[in-house]
């Protein structure tokens, strides 16, 4: 990106907060329309500022081209048994349950008797937690390879997916904190895992969300994680990453952004209509930002491009401060003796690998996975890889049997077939 679309892009940010201020409403509108494209990228996670390749398809053609893909795409269908659970501010946590399939003969996993013993353990669930700006079906070629296979809860932070908006934002206007949504995976497994080995895992905003887990519950760490996984995620430090910006443009987004999004957040029926009247640009930025290959399937992109649409620009600014402030890396601590994958994209622009290898530093034993031609969503963009080395730390955990058959469910290369659509 040039450093003159960085400032043009940082020109647009601070025309917006400029509006805001004079009450201005024309200038209002023309700011967030661009404002609120530009500020989808937080969506997935970034900063605002991108420059977006030229569209040469005419603006009908891609609406309907959206249309087909929403109509025929299989992303996102899957469902288990839904549940709520409550957080300790009362906001409703929405997740769902995929029970694994009864044990086919008296066969059980060495590894897993020595694990649990010569008693039959309560089945091992793996809990997913998705990130910033998405939902549990970001978890979708996973969940399609695991169903079956092991006991899984896949949840929605709160203010994102089918849980409500977090009551502590709404009633008391207290800000959102990473420590909050480590409470709230706690109430979740309380109401979803009771009991039993539970493996955790998290991508970028929901691997922060067990690290703050970790550190306010150590003994439950102790006393019933049983294996982790880290999938772009941060320990801390977020307020360094520059986003692929030039330094011009890094610096002027940092000053202008946490106000820009105050001002946009109070005017989100606005701000909503410029993002979809800017849509593809909006699907231009989530494609830069989470996504580094050429050929993912378009349909992949455009479930992406959906579950961020569906993050209302007030619960983006909510959550966006806490990024700033967080800084777990002492939490990290608490995994040291526990089976560890560590998974990040070369080329994630949002939580850069950089992180991931400091995360994978300060557990020494941890399997540290680094996947070339791969971005942020590094879940969709590559399933069999993520779901290759997820389904190895449950083996090393015990979780699955040994023999167990875990698909390499998914590709989204657009030149391939994809298992299942």
């Amino acid at each position: 990106m040039s450093e003159s679309s960085a400032e043009t892009v940082a020109d647009i940010v601070a025309s917006a907060a400029s509006a805001s201020a004079a009450g201005a409403a024309g200038s209002w509108r023309r700011a967030t329309g661009l404002a609120g494209a530009a500020l989808g990228v937080l969506a997935a996670g970034a900063a605002a500022g991108v420059a977006v390749e030229r569209m040469t398809v005419g603006r009908e053609v891609r609406r309907k081209a959206r249309l087909a893909l929403d109509a025929a795409g299989p992303y996102g269908t899957l469902r288990g048994t839904p549940g709520t659970a409550y957080a300790d501010d009362g906001t409703e946590l929405y997740y769902e349950v995929d029970e694994a399939e009864p044990d086919q003969g008296p066969d059980v996993s060495p590894r897993r008797r020595r694990l649990f013993g010569r008693k039959a353990p309560a089945p091992v669930t793996v809990v997913f937690c998705h990130g910033y700006c998405l939902s549990q079906d970001s978890w979708h070629f996973q969940r399609a390879a695991l169903r079956g296979v092991v006991r899984s809860v896949y949840w929605d932070q709160r203010s994102h997916g089918r849980s409500g908006r977090g009551v502590a934002q709404t009633r008391d206007r207290v800000p959102v904190t990473i420590d909050q949504l480590g409470r709230d995976l706690k109430a979740v497994l309380d109401a979803a895992v009771p009991d039993g080995p539970v493996v955790l895992v998290g991508h970028s905003m929901g691997g922060m969300t067990v690290m703050a887990l970790a550190a306010q519950y150590p003994e439950l760490i102790r006393d019933r994680v049983v294996a982790t996984a880290f999938v772009g995620s941060s320990s801390g430090r977020l307020g360094e990453v520059n986003f692929g910006l030039p330094v011009a443009g890094v610096n002027a987004v940092r000053r202008i952004l946490p106000g820009v999004l105050r001002a946009l957040g109070r005017q989100a029926e606005l701000v909503e209509k410029g993002r979809r009247a800017t849509a593809d640009l909006f699907a231009g930025i989530i494609k830069r930002y989470s996504f580094a290959g050429r050929e993912v399937d378009p349909a992949v992109e455009r479930f992406a491009e959906r579950m961020i649409e569906s993050t209302p620009i007030d619960v983006v600014a909510e959550f966006y401060p806490a990024f700033t402030d967080h800084d777990k890396t002492e939490a990290l601590a608490r995994f040291r003796d526990l089976p560890v994958l560590v998974l990040a994209g070369v080329r994630d622009l949002v939580t850069p690998s950089e992180h991931s290898e400091a995360i994978a530093g300060l557990l020494p034993d941890a399997e540290l996975v680094l996947v070339p031609d791969a971005g942020h969503l590094v879940m969709l963009e590559h399933p069999e890889v993520v779901t290759d080395r997820l389904a190895d730390l449950l083996t090393r955990a015990g979780a699955v049997p040994a023999g167990a058959t875990v698909s390499g469910y998914g590709t989204t290369s657009s030149t391939g077939s994809a298992p299942g659509r």
